[in-house]
C-alpha cells in the first residue's frame, strides 16, 4: 500500500490516494483510517483498477531519475545493463 498526502497551502483540502497491488489488501483498518483521518467531513470515495502499465512515480523516483539523466556519458549504463546488475545484486 502507498499512501499519498497532499494539502494545498490555507485552502481546506485534503486529498489521500491509497495504491493497493490487490483489491484483497482492502481491510476494515483502511476504512477506520480513513474515518480517523476525515472525521464528519463529506468525502467521496473512487475506486479505479490500474492498467498494468500504469504507474504513478512519487517525488523520490523523479529526482532519482532526474539524477540519472544527468550521467556523464561514459558511464552511462543501458537499460538491459542496468536490469542485468539488479538482477545480480538483488535477485530480481
Amino acid at each position: 500500500m502507498n499512501l499519498t498526502n497532499y494539502s494545498f497551502l490555507n485552502v481546506l483540502i485534503m486529498y489521500t490516494t491509497y495504491h493497493f497491488l490487490s483489491a484483497q489488501e482492502l481491510s476494515t483498518e483502511i476504512l477506520d483510517a480513513i474515518k480517523a483521518k476525515f472525521k464528519s467531513k463529506p468525502i467521496t470515495i473512487i475506486v479505479k483498477e490500474n492498467e498494468e502499465d500504469e504507474i504513478e512515480l512519487t517525488n523520490e523516483m523523479k529526482s532519482i531519475l532526474d539524477h540519472r539523466l544527468k550521467e556523464d556519458d561514459a558511464t552511462y549504463l543501458t537499460l538491459n545493463e542496468s536490469m542485468d546488475r539488479l538482477k545480480n545484486k538483488y535477485g530480481l
